[in-house]
């Protein structure tokens, strides 16, 4: 089942910009092959919840292996059952 995770990650480094590095981790996200929207404060994804997670993980690894000390990451994670979960049922009405 698809699910929809949204996901944020915040790289703290002394020495290379922060907005470089989440501009990495986008990158990766925008390369999996996974639907996905970035936002102001996260960028959200859609996909089968294996590969979702595989592709959070590579954010993060790319943000380590590229100059940041640490990553704090936050997650939202919707998850079903019975049904695929689509990100843009969500906001078609606002569009």
């Amino acid at each position: 089942m698809k699910i929809n995770l949204a996901v944020q990650i915040i790289p703290k480094s002394t020495t290379v910009d922060m907005y470089m590095l989440i501009d990495l981790a986008i990158d990766v996200i925008a390369t999996s092959g996974l639907k996905y929207l970035v936002c102001p404060f996260e960028t959200v994804v859609e996909g089968e919840y294996e590969e979702v997670m595989l592709t959070v993980k590579q954010a993060q690894d790319v943000c380590l292996a590229s100059g940041a000390d640490e990553v704090i990451v936050n997650l939202k994670i919707h998850r079903s059952a019975i049904k695929d979960l689509s990100f843009e049922d969500k906001i078609e009405k606002f569009r």
